[in-house]
């Protein structure tokens, strides 16, 4: 029986879960959103709101817990001061789960999660912008011969 038991297995041992955890938590809160199976991001929703939660408080030693969980300055800069900020008159529900298909390989279930109220360009944080008055020495060389 299976009771008081909390949190699901995934097939994985209780390393390779915890740091799947930690890195499926410090791409939620970088990009906002993340896709990911169902059974992962159901695991998942709860522990983002609690650091949601943990990062509203405003003492050193959730700064500290943030910083010990994430394993991540910059994300736990994120939570204190950006979305705690956003999230400081909501008193729970921080996440949603959209179910999003089934993976075209193993016909796995397949969900978005992201923050509630989320900010829409934080999904580009990685991705260069193209500047096209900066072109390559390459590009130019092209277009010189070709005249």
């Amino acid at each position: 029986m299976r009771h008081g038991l909390a949190n699901r297995k995934l097939n994985r041992t209780s390393e390779h879960r915890k740091a799947l955890l930690k890195n499926m938590l410090n791409s939620l809160i970088k990009y906002e959103q993340i896709k990911t199976t169902l059974p992962k991001a159901k695991f998942l929703k709860p522990q983002a709101d609690k650091i949601i939660t943990l990062g509203k408080k405003e003492t050193l030693q959730t700064t500290k817990m943030l910083v010990s969980k994430l394993q991540d300055i910059k994300s736990a800069n994120k939570v204190k001061k950006t979305l705690s900020k956003r999230y400081q008159n909501r008193k729970g529900g921080y996440t949603r789960i959209i179910k999003a298909g089934f993976r075209y390989g193993d016909n796995a279930p397949m969900a978005i999660i992201e923050f509630v109220d989320r900010d829409v360009e934080a999904k580009r944080v990685d991705k260069p912008k193209k500047d096209t008055a900066k072109a390559s020495p390459k590009t130019e060389e092209k277009k010189q011969a070709t005249a």
